[in-house]
Parts: C-alpha cells; sequence; structure tokens
C-alpha cells in the first residue's frame, strides 16, 4: 500500500533519554490519524522529525512514496508538510490576508500584490469552506476563526499532509464541530490529517485510526471503529484508567471566598474584569468555563494578588484582602494552581526539592529563625514526592528533569501539599495524560471532600462538568451564566461562553 506519510525505524535520542525507539509510523492519504501517548511518550518528538525541528539518528522516511531527508521546516512545507501548532502562531496586528501570505508573499513591481492574495485566500477558504475576512485582523478573531487561519496558512504553502498539536484545547464545543467537519471535509479531498490531542472522547468522533505511543515506543495501532476509550488508556498508561470521578454529595459549608463588583484592566489598559460578582464556601467545587481571553486569567490573578483591582473588593473568611500581597494571602490559607507551570510554576534551574518550598521555607518547620532546616526540608520534600507521586530518583535533581506530568504534580503537591482551605486551580490539568489527569481530579476531590474550597478554572469542559458543584460561565470580562453542577449540557454551557446566550443579572446568584 502507497502511504501520504511513511515514517520507518525512527529513533532520535537525547542525552539520558531515548524519546523515540525504532518507531514506525504510517498515515494514509485521505484518512485522518489519531497520534495518542503519555507526556514524554515521544509524539511530539516524532512529529518534529516529520516537521524538520530535528534530525532523527537513524531510520527512514517517506513522504508518498519517496524517500526524503527533511533538514528543517522550510524543506517539509515544500513537500507539503504543514504542522498547525497549539499556540497560534499569528501576529495579532495584521490582517488575515498579511498573516496567511507572512513568507510567502505574491508581488507585483515589488509591491505586495494583495488582489493576488487575496483571490488565493478566498479561492482556499471556500474551496474548504474555512469562512474568514481576509481584511480582518487576526486580535477581533475569535478562537475558532484564528483556529481557521492557521488552516489557511497551511493550505496556503499546499501543504497535502497536516499536522495538528492538540487543535481543540482552547475551541468551544461548536467550534470543535465546525473544526472536525472542516478536517473531514479536507479528508474527503485526500490530505492526510495527523492529530495529536489528549482528549480520548475527540480521537473516537473524527479519526480513522489510532496511533498510540509509550516511552518513546509505538504500544499500539488500531482502526477507531473497533476500540474504545478503555483500550486507547490502557495502551497509553499501561494500566485501566477511572474516567468518571466519583463524587460524594456536596456539604457546604460556610463562605470563605467573597468577590464584589471587581473591575481591573489587561496589559493593554483595557477592561478585562465588569462587575464579577460570586463566593465560593467549604465543601464547594465552584467551576469558571469560558473560551480562553475572556477574563479568567485576569480574575485568577487579582484572586491571588498578582494583578490590582480597579473597583470592587475580595473578601477571605470575612477580611477584605483585596490590597494584600500575595505572600499575606498564602499565610492566610490560599492556594494556586498557575495556569501556565512554566511561567509561573516551576523554577526549572532549582531542585524539585527547592521548588516543593519555595512557599514556605522561611516558616518553621523547615527554618529556625533566619537559619534554614535542611533535614527538615528534605524530609517535608521527600514527603510530598512519595505522597504525588512525582516520578524522580531523588528531589536533589532539577526540576527540568521531570516529564510534564511530573511537574505538574509537583506543583500540586506544594500547593496541596500544606491542605489549604481555599484552592484556586487554574487549569490544572493542561497539557498532561489521561493518567495525570485521573489522579489530579482525585487530589482536587478529595480536598473538597475534607471540607475545603475550591475555585477551578478550566478551558476543558468535561473538567468543569464533571468536578463542579456550581458553574459560572465568564464572556467578554462578565459572569453571563450560573448553573449548579450537572443541571447544564456541554452544548448550553458552549452557547454561553460564545456569548450567543446570557442570564439576566437578577439570574446569577453571588451567594
Amino acid at each position: 500500500m502507497s502511504y501520504a506519510v511513511e515514517m520507518t525505524s525512527i529513533t532520535k535520542e537525547f542525552p539520558g533519554v531515548v524519546a523515540n525507539d525504532n518507531v514506525t509510523f504510517q498515515v494514509r492519504g485521505g484518512e485522518i490519524h489519531a497520534l495518542v501517548g503519555e507526556n514524554g511518550a515521544g509524539k511530539t518528538t516524532l512529529m518534529n522529525v516529520l516537521y524538520g525541528l530535528y534530525r532523527p539518528d537513524s531510520g527512514q522516511i517517506k513522504v508518498r512514496g519517496q524517500e526524503v531527508t527533511i533538514h528543517d521546516p522550510h524543506q517539509a512545507i515544500e513537500l507539503g508538510v504543514g504542522m498547525v501548532h497549539q499556540h497560534f502562531m499569528l501576529v495579532p496586528s495584521l490582517t488575515v490576508m498579511e498573516n496567511v501570505v507572512l513568507g510567502k508573499t505574491p508581488t507585483r513591481f515589488a509591491l505586495i500584490d494583495a488582489r493576488q492574495a487575496n483571490e488565493a485566500i478566498m479561492e482556499i477558504s471556500e474551496q474548504y469552506s474555512l469562512a474568514v475576512n481576509p481584511q480582518a485582523k487576526v486580535y477581533e478573531l475569535s478562537v475558532g476563526e484564528m483556529q481557521r487561519v492557521e488552516i489557511l496558512k497551511a493550505l496556503y504553502r499546499g501543504a497535502d499532509i497536516l499536522i495538528l498539536d492538540e487543535p481543540t484545547a482552547v475551541l468551544t464545543p461548536q467550534e470543535t464541530t465546525e473544526l472536525f467537519r472542516i478536517l473531514r471535509g479536507l479528508a474527503e479531498q485526500e490530505r492526510a490529517i495527523i492529530f495529536i490531542t489528549h482528549k480520548l472522547k475527540e480521537v473516537l468522533a473524527i479519526s480513522d485510526r489510532v496511533t498510540v505511543m509509550r516511552n518513546g515506543e509505538v504500544t499500539g495501532l488500531v482502526e477507531t471503529r473497533d476500540t474504545d476509550e478503555q483500550e486507547l488508556a490502557r495502551l497509553m498508561v499501561g494500566r485501566d484508567v477511572v474516567f468518571r470521578v466519583e463524587k460524594s454529595p456536596v456539604k457546604v459549608g460556610e463562605e470563605i471566598l467573597r468577590v464584589a463588583n471587581l473591575h481591573t484592566v489587561d496589559d493593554r489598559g483595557l477592561p478585562a474584569l465588569k462587575s464579577v460578582s460570586f463566593c465560593v464556601r467549604l465543601g464547594q467545587i465552584v467551576g469558571v468555563a469560558g473560551v480562553e481571553g475572556n477574563g479568567q486569567t485576569e480574575l485568577v490573578e487579582v484572586l491571588n494578588g498578582l494583578r490590582r483591582a480597579t473597583d470592587g473588593s475580595v473578601h477571605y473568611r470575612g477580611t477584605d484582602v483585596t490590597q494584600a500581597s500575595p505572600r499575606k494571602r498564602r499565610e492566610l490559607g490560599i492556594s494556586h494552581i498557575p495556569e501556565d507551570r512554566l511561567r509561573l510554576g516551576v523554577n526549572l534551574d532549582c531542585t524539585i526539592e527547592e521548588n516543593l518550598v519555595l512557599n514556605t521555607y522561611y516558616q518553621p518547620p523547615l527554618a529556625r529563625s533566619i537559619f534554614l532546616n535542611l533535614n527538615k526540608i528534605e524530609e517535608y520534600s521527600d514527603s510530598l514526592v512519595e505522597r504525588f507521586n512525582i516520578i524522580t530518583p531523588t528531589s536533589k535533581l532539577p526540576a527540568s528533569s521531570l516529564s510534564g506530568g511530573n511537574m505538574q504534580k509537583l506543583v500540586l503537591a506544594r500547593e496541596m501539599g500544606g491542605d489549604p482551605d481555599l484552592l484556586i486551580a487554574a487549569q490544572p490539568t493542561r497539557g498532561v495524560d489521561v493518567g495525570a489527569i485521573e489522579y489530579i481530579h482525585q487530589q482536587i476531590i478529595q480536598l473538597r471532600d475534607r471540607g475545603h474550597g475550591v475555585l477551578l478554572v478550566s478551558a476543558e469542559l468535561d473538567e468543569i462538568m464533571s468536578l463542579s458543584d456550581r458553574i459560572l460561565v465568564m464572556y467578554e470580562g462578565e459572569i453571563v451564566g450560573d448553573f449548579v453542577g450537572g443541571s447544564v449540557s456541554e452544548e448550553e454551557l458552549g452557547l454561553y461562553m460564545l456569548g450567543t446566550k446570557r442570564m439576566e443579572p437578577s439570574e446569577i446568584v453571588a451567594s
């Protein structure tokens, strides 16, 4: 059989790590092929080899039956390989047309031929139902429209082999459905689609075949119609995974956090929060749903003291902490899992041990007066490594030695190890595999069941609906929906997330 892509016996090693170990991966033209695996399984490395970002140590690559050596992304593009990255590679201040033709601009008399560029974009847009205005500025687009622009960029460059890395990470259910319609249309045009994701429901919904990787090796190649979530999870992590979170009935206690008429601005000085009011009680998980970029980041930053409120108030256990420092809030019992573990959660140059005590190193028993108690620090950090199942030979290694899932467990251990009264968890399972997701969800539920309060901010609707006792929806800096957990469907939440529906202020309960 002739394949659009055939990678045979690919091996790629980094110092101390075999990222790809004799991997064979084949994709047919006209199919959507899912590539799944745990963090560190080697799937991204394999795709970086195909896209020319890495050179394999050994193995063979064929594109449309011809053996090739891909030195760089430019050569990959020339061979018809395009990649849509998880984080959009767009210039917000430029138009759709300018972004699409960037690097391959049609010219006329040494000037950009805008007419030719627009015609080419409109032709591709109409052929593949990628509706978008070529003259719109990228910053004016919705997240779903930005996704279309990224696909347009690849198609404009002639890609007939398309790699999509976590393409639904920031999409609503409606936008995901639209993306799947577009991908199926591309496959019907005999394009090969490689779909990298952690969301097994989406794998089953859109793919034709699935390749599963674990520890740098392929552990399974299955026809999608012949498999299910449980089998895929077993192939990924080597054991059964519990997908349904078991929760005891909610036992709501006293109010621990009250936010009243909160306002703030973003980094550009534009309104980010507008009259946001809600509360969190002990023994309760309050979920905040919404498409990213609608004020959730600014809300979490204000609640943790990382951004100033321009109006309104934040009360913790009845005390006004609106102007309190991040350290003061932590000392009062507020912990924070940040949405970006690499930027805000972990110091990669510090050891695992040092990262685990970053918030408490100055407090007894980890310190005596101005001196660190190194024995107690080692004892405490080792206990957290064991309790939170952080896979490492020793806590003396740098945090950079950890996989993504174990790095997230490190953050979880630091923020939950002291049993905080209130946990503010922002995107707690972003970029981690099904095994780590299961573990993190269990820890959050256990904290709630011990009578603590949790504010969960997540772009993953499955996560919000599975864990939350109460669900708030944010759109353009406002709370537009307020639901009891289990009383609303994903589709209904998606309409509120898109701004298509909204509750009247009187329907949103602040208490």
